[in-house]
């Protein structure tokens, strides 16, 4: 997937049918699935967000553009009166107006977009899937986070084609962006980072542990 990030509030990024079959999504559901179609958006949403750390505030506009070998689409945010009652563009509306907008996407679009900030306003949190070649790297760094003073992660396990996957959530309330780094820096010392979002790994991979991974292994694998 293409990313390119336009201004503070505007990202626009490219999918090509190819990688969307390949991600594990039919062509043809994407258009007619509303449940498919929104799973495999918010995918690239969580890529757009950790590639680029864009993230969703406020209301936004969504334009989706269909071409012969891919989806093109268009995210910006809108910038909100002092007296909150008025929605700005951040872009020029005769460049939106250039940009051909299929329906059946933005109506489920902007629909989900508002339940998905309803969920996000009522706490912040950062999110990131790590790798591992085999399980004993999941047994060395559960070892080693277990016995660290970062109680407040939010963890699970999945497995997936072969590979142990680990999805670790990082609350604003308990977390300070220094604090963040030194946690991803230890775990990125067992294992990798993955561009697999949790709604792939929770669809198509293998739940194992659902919470407290860390202390979970170390408990059985001592």
């Amino acid at each position: 997937m293409e990313i390119e990030r336009i201004n503070d509030n505007t990202v626009k990024f490219y999918i090509s049918y190819g990688d969307i079959e390949e991600r594990g999504f039919d062509r043809e559901e994407i258009w007619y699935n509303r449940e498919r179609s929104e799973e495999l958006f918010w995918e690239m949403m969580d890529e757009v967000h950790q590639e680029e750390n864009f993230t969703i505030e406020g209301p936004l506009w969504i334009q989706v553009q269909a071409l012969d070998k891919g989806l093109e689409v268009l995210v910006t945010r809108a910038q909100v009166t002092k007296d909150g009652q008025k929605f700005e563009l951040p872009i020029p509306e005769d460049k939106m107006k250039d940009l051909p907008v299929d329906e059946r996407i933005e109506d489920f679009l902007d629909q989900h977009f508002q339940m998905k900030q309803d969920q996000e306003d009522q706490e912040g949190s950062l999110e990131f899937t790590i790798k591992f070649k085999d399980f004993e790297d999941v047994i060395s760094l559960s070892k080693k986070m277990a016995a660290s003073v970062y109680e407040h992660l939010s963890t699970k396990l999945f497995s997936f084609e072969g590979t142990y996957y680990l999805h670790i959530e990082f609350s604003d309330e308990h977390f300070t962006e220094e604090e963040i780094d030194n946690v991803l820096s230890i775990m990125l010392e067992y294992a990798d980072e993955s561009s697999l979002t949790v709604h792939r790994l929770s669809e198509y991979g293998t739940s194992i542990m659902d919470e407290d991974v860390f202390n979970t292994v170390t408990k059985h694998f001592s």
